[in-house]
């Protein structure tokens, strides 16, 4: 699942240069370590590769989990290809390029990664598949372990449903694509969430770079509400003839200084996702100003 907030693709080639396992029990922890040394990525597409290549970078021992033994070599793939090219840059040195593809094991069997004290899920957004892959995690991970989802729309709170009374430990921990180069993660709160994995991924996500900023647990978040509806509307500016595709980009970054229109951004996220986002938005907020414009289909 791609998430992009107005950054050209050719980016990705950029990334920041900071460079044992626990009983399972019942319940949630009251005394949950504060300090992260091994993360646990569930999902190597586009946004489990990049969480998983952030992380690592950031010191942090990574599990890069994934069903497919094809995604994972994709995954490895991936991260050797962005840390050569910043050696090559010289953002980074030989031997911390080695020290961080040392820190990521890829399994694919999310009870290889079970020792790990973080998960973070960046699965395929369908609340069916996130609620069995958090039913599972909850009983997988140590009782220590905040549970994070990428999500950018699914509820926090109906995700955390599916885990028991490990709903305090979920939460939304939402990166942007490219995740290597883009600061800002949400953080969404579920009703369960409580306020110590709140402080913890804030924490977590400063470790590695980002700019954590809170949000609420409401459809969409703050990203997905304001962006979606704006490309959205630019396809309907587009089918009712206001102008051609190529005039509203054009428009939109000369005169609103966006470095891609909403169109090519539309392109580069994934038609298919804009579409999936604003039908969220629509069923969750029942505003018809949210219903899908044809063309996204």
């Amino acid at each position: 699942f791609r998430r992009v907030l107005f950054r050209s693709a050719d980016a990705v080639d950029s990334t920041h240069e900071t460079s044992g396992g626990h009983p399972r029990t019942n319940g949630a922890s009251s005394t949950m370590s504060t300090e992260i040394d091994s993360i646990a990525v569930i999902g190597a597409g586009t946004m489990g590769s990049g969480i998983a290549l952030v992380a690592a970078t950031s010191g942090i021992d990574v599990h890069q989990v994934d069903l497919s033994s094809d995604q994972l070599e994709r995954a490895r793939a991936y991260h050797d290809k962005v840390l050569s090219r910043n050696v090559q840059k010289e953002r980074m040195t030989e031997d911390e390029k080695a020290e961080a593809l040392a820190r990521i094991s890829y399994c694919e069997s999310m009870e290889d990664a079970g020792a790990a004290g973080w998960a973070v899920e960046a699965a395929t957004e369908n609340p069916e598949v996130k609620a069995k892959l958090f039913k599972t995690m909850s009983e997988v991970f140590p009782a220590s372990a905040v549970l994070a989802t990428n999500t950018s729309s699914i509820s926090i709170t109906s995700i955390a449903t599916a885990t028991g009374d490990a709903a305090d430990r979920v939460v939304g921990m939402h990166f942007f694509n490219p995740v290597p180069v883009m600061k800002l993660v949400e953080v969404i709160k579920g009703l369960a969430t409580s306020e110590e994995t709140v402080s913890r991924t804030i924490a977590l996500a400063e470790r590695m770079g980002k700019t954590p900023i809170k949000a609420n647990d409401r459809a969409g978040f703050v990203s997905n509400r304001v962006l979606m509806p704006m490309i959205n509307e630019a396809f309907y500016a587009w089918m009712e003839g206001v102008a051609e595709p190529e005039a509203i980009d054009d428009i939109m970054k000369l005169g609103c200084a966006f470095p891609m229109g909403p169109l090519r951004l539309a392109d580069f996220i994934g038609l298919d996702v804009c579409h999936h986002i604003m039908m969220v938005l629509y069923e969750e907020l029942g505003d018809q100003k949210y219903f899908p414009c044809p063309k996204l289909r």
